[in-house]
């Protein structure tokens, strides 16, 4: 062990959890994950962004739920057994967030992650922390903080 601090070798691990949208796999800090639930019904709330599918009661919490194949203006796609909601923390706030399927929890080193390139599967990259490289796989780690605007997040808060 003391010689891989030596060497400079990192040893610094990532736990993400891993889910896809389309042909993509994403990741999030675990960190920010509070459980993943099963779709349930989702009760729509007029004026909302167009993103926003509505909002659910979980365990006598009201929280938003965000559909992110249209946050990412991403072709619609119809529910499966697979689709799941993660509900997270951005800034405070909880949300839930649609996904087409949760893979797994895993354990990524720092230093197998990249800066994001400009532009990364149709996403704008002011999204995306960094691609993550695990064996064979990209994995494209998303910024909670980022992906709604301080205007959407106070929407978001209205819900």
């Amino acid at each position: 062990m003391a010689g891989e601090k030596e060497r400079g070798v990192s040893t610094n691990l990532l736990q993400l959890v891993s889910f896809n949208i389309g042909d993509e796999e994403f990741a999030v800090d675990i960190l920010r994950v509070q459980e993943i639930i099963r779709i349930v019904e989702i009760t729509k709330v007029p004026k909302s962004p167009p993103f926003v599918e509505g909002v659910i009661n979980l365990r006598g919490r009201v929280i938003p739920i965000v559909d992110l194949r249209k946050r990412f203006n991403l072709e619609e796609r119809k529910t499966t057994k697979e689709t799941r909601i993660i509900v997270v923390d951005i800034d405070g706030k909880v949300i839930g967030l649609i996904v087409d399927s949760v893979s797994e929890v895993l354990r990524l080193p720092s230093d197998t992650i990249e800066p994001p390139p400009p532009i990364v599967a149709g996403i704008e990259s002011e999204y995306i922390k960094g691609v993550g490289k695990l064996d064979d796989r990209l994995l494209i780690l998303l910024d909670l903080n980022k992906i709604f605007s301080s205007e959407e997040r106070k929407m978001l808060a209205k819900a």
